[in-house]
């Protein structure tokens, strides 16, 4: 019983990003973090073909719509994995990641990271697994071209 209630709560998490990225079969989405080949097979059973992980890509050119981390609980791992797949982010590019740790401050710390990164924060949802932020960064190119 807790395997499958598990396995729901993971779908809840899966169907949560889809919603919050806006992705569609049409977009390319990078998957990162320590559930990243979970989250791939889900996106796949779920008829997502473009899908792939940091180590399936062979070079980082900025052609991913979508960025989904998933799976992490340090504030470390989350920040590698978010600079593991920027390379792959195109300039308007959408990310989702999961926020399990109910640590003082955490979550804040994660927004301002998304922020440093060029993100804008969107929304977050709440669900049993934790919290699911969702950013996007419009304006990435317009800042990287007058820096």
């Amino acid at each position: 019983m807790s395997e499958s209630h598990s396995g729901s709560n993971r779908e809840l998490v899966v169907d949560t990003m889809i919603g919050l990225t806006r992705l569609s079969s049409l977009h390319r989405a990078i998957v990162a973090g320590s559930d990243r080949m979970e989250m791939y097979l889900a996106l796949r059973r779920r008829g997502f073909v473009r899908v792939a992980t940091p180590e399936t890509c062979r070079i980082a050119t900025a052609q991913h719509a979508v960025g989904l981390i998933t799976g992490q609980n340090s504030l470390q791992a989350i920040e590698a994995a978010l600079a593991r797949i920027s390379p792959f982010l195109c300039t308007s590019a959408a990310v989702a990641v999961l926020i399990d740790s109910r640590e003082s401050g955490f979550c804040q710390k994660i927004r301002n990271k998304l922020e440093q990164m060029g993100f804008r924060i969107e929304a977050g949802v709440r669900c049993q697994q934790g919290l699911v932020l969702s950013a996007c960064r419009q304006s990435f190119g317009q800042m990287e071209s007058a820096a």
